[in-house]
């Protein structure tokens, strides 16, 4: 049950697991944690070139710097703004 989004996945992760395969990220995709519950998100690198993205990466510099609290990228928006905004660059 869930969304899917060409591109972009969700990933089933919680900080207590600590398999290694269930926190691999597959080759071109780059671990993104959004939102109040720090949902995780595999998001194409391609992203990072994208003016939208770049837009949310800004933010998060802004809120933590190069520390970030989860251990991966922490992006500092609500769920459904990031997923908008990853449903946008989909379809570019």
């Amino acid at each position: 049950m869930g969304f899917r989004l060409p591109g972009i996945r969700r990933s089933s992760f919680s900080a207590s697991q600590s398999s290694s395969k269930e926190v691999e990220v597959p080759k071109g995709y780059l671990a993104v944690y959004v939102g109040d519950k720090m949902r995780r998100f595999l998001i194409p690198v391609s992203f990072l070139n994208e003016p939208l993205f770049q837009e949310l990466l800004s933010q998060a510099e802004e809120e933590f710097g190069f520390c970030h609290p989860m251990g991966g990228l922490t992006i500092p928006c609500k769920e459904d703004v990031f997923l908008q905004t990853a449903f946008h660059l989909n379809g570019l």
